[in-house]
C-alpha cells in the first residue's frame, strides 16, 4: 500500500503556471482574432510564420495543423510516394512512424545510438534499400541528434533527411539550428511542448525554396489558386487563433528555454554522484530540455517510489515502435533493436517546466537519492 503524501504533489508539467502570467495577452489574442473574422490562414497566420522563421534561424516556416501532418507533408514534398520505404528510429514517439504510413509508405526501423538517442549511422546505412526514399532523424527530449554522420550516409546514398524536431524547437547541432542542414525540420505545438498551442498545431522549417513551396501547396489540398488543384494534398492548415496564441508565446520562448536549462543544471548539481544516468549535454549542441530524462536500471521501481512521494514522472517511451501491436505484421522481435530496447526499459522523465520551484526540485532530487540509497547495487 502506498503511504499518504503529506506535501503537495509535484506535477510533471503545470501549464497553469505557464499560462497564468500571460492571461491578459492571450485573452487579447482571442478578442483580436474574433474581431478580425479571419479564422483560417490570413494575416495573423502569416505574421506567425515570419516570426517563427526568424526565431528558428530558418528561411521558411510553414504553419500546419499538427506535428504529425508536418512529417507526412514534408515526406511527400521530398518525393516519397505510396509503396516507398522511409527509415525511422526504433525509439521515438509513435507518430514519427504513423506519419509515414498515412501517406502509404512503409516505415523501416533502425536502431539508435545511446548518447543522444538519434539514429545510429551504421544501422541507418544497413537499413537503406533500393526502395528507400527518405530518412527521418528524430531529436528527442530537446537535444538535437548528431546529424553530421547521418548527413554523410544521406549524401552517399542519395536519400534526403527530414528532421522530426517536435520536441526540439530552438535546439542547435554543431552551431546550426535544427532544419537548416537537411531538407527541413518538422515542429509540433501540442500544448505540452516548449512552445505549445491551445490545441493541435505544427510547422515545417526549411532552407529549400522548392520544398517549402511544395509543403504550402500540399497543406491546402494541392490548390494552386482559384480552385485549380495540381497535387493530391490534404487539409493541414494552421488556424488563425492558434497562430495568434503562438505569436504571443513565441515572444517568451527564449526566456522559457533558459529557465529550462537552469533547471536542468540544478538537477545535475542535485543528482551528482547518484546512480542514474543524466541527459547528455554535448559541447556542440544546445539542449532545450523539453524533458529532463534520466536512465535507471530499476526504472519502474524508481517511478513507483517517486509516485509514492507525490512526484509526477512519465516514461517516454516504454515500448519501441517496431514492437507496437499495430506493427506486428512486420515481424520484429524483442532484441532486434538492442539500444532502443534498453532505453525503453530505462528512461524516466522528471518534472521540468518554467515555474518549477527550487524547493520542488530539491524534493524530486531527494526522493531520487533516497531510492538509490535504499536500492543497493542499483546502477544506471
Amino acid at each position: 500500500m502506498r503511504r499518504a503524501v503529506a506535501e503537495a504533489p509535484i506535477p510533471l508539467l503545470d501549464l497553469a503556471r505557464v499560462h497564468r502570467p500571460l492571461a491578459a495577452e492571450l485573452a487579447a489574442d482571442f478578442a483580436r482574432v474574433l474581431e478580425s473574422g479571419q479564422f483560417i490562414l490570413g494575416a495573423e497566420h502569416d505574421a506567425f510564420e515570419r516570426e517563427l522563421a526568424q526565431a528558428c534561424g530558418s528561411k521558411h516556416a510553414i504553419g500546419l495543423s499538427s506535428g504529425t501532418s508536418a512529417i507526412s507533408l514534408a515526406l511527400l514534398a521530398v518525393g516519397v510516394n505510396p509503396g516507398d520505404e522511409v527509415i525511422v528510429p526504433a525509439f521515438t514517439y509513435f507518430a514519427t512512424a504513423s506519419a509515414v504510413t498515412q501517406i502509404g509508405a512503409k516505415p523501416v526501423f533502425a536502431d539508435v545510438e545511446p548518447v543522444r538517442f538519434g539514429l545510429d549511422p551504421v544501422a541507418l546505412d544497413r537499413a537503406i534499400t533500393p526502395k528507400t526514399r527518405a530518412i527521418v532523424a528524430v531529436h528527442l527530449y530537446g537535444l538535437a541528434c548528431d546529424l553530421a554522420p547521418l548527413r554523410a550516409v544521406s549524401e552517399a546514398r542519395k536519400v534526403p533527411i527530414v528532421e522530426d524536431a517536435a520536441q526540439a524547437i530552438g535546439a542547435v547541432d554543431a552551431g546550426a539550428p535544427v532544419g537548416t542542414t537537411t531538407s527541413g525540420a518538422t515542429l509540433s505545438f501540442f500544448p505540452t511542448k516548449n512552445l505549445g498551442a491551445l490545441g493541435d498545431a505544427g510547422a515545417f522549417l526549411t532552407e529549400q525554396d522548392d520544398v517549402a513551396e511544395r509543403v504550402r501547396l500540399l497543406r491546402v489540398h494541392g490548390d494552386a489558386g482559384n480552385y485549380r488543384h495540381v497535387a493530391l494534398g490534404t487539409n493541414a492548415r494552421l488556424d488563425s487563433l492558434q497562430a495568434a496564441i503562438l505569436r504571443t508565446k513565441l515572444r517568451h520562448l527564449a526566456s522559457w528555454t533558459e529557465a529550462r536549462r537552469a533547471l536542468a543544471e540544478n538537477y545535475r548539481r542535485l543528482l551528482a554522484g547518484v546512480a542514474v544516468r543524466l541527459p547528455a549535454e554535448p559541447r556542440d549542441a544546445h539542449h532545450t530540455y523539453h524533458q529532463f530524462t534520466i536512465r535507471a536500471a530499476r526504472r519502474d521501481l524508481l517511478q513507483r517510489h517517486l509516485a509514492d512521494h507525490g512526484i509526477g514522472t512519465r516514461i517516454y517511451y516504454p515500448i519501441t515502435v517496431p514492437l507496437q501491436p499495430v506493427f506486428a505484421d512486420l515481424g520484429h522481435e524483442s532484441g532486434d533493436f538492442p539500444i532502443s530496447g534498453l532505453l525503453a526499459s530505462e528512461v524516466l522523465s522528471l518534472p521540468i517546466f518554467p515555474g518549477l520551484t527550487a524547493e520542488e526540485q530539491d524534493r524530486v532530487a531527494a526522493s531520487v537519492r533516497e531510492f538509490c540509497g535504499e536500492s543497493k547495487g542499483d546502477t544506471a
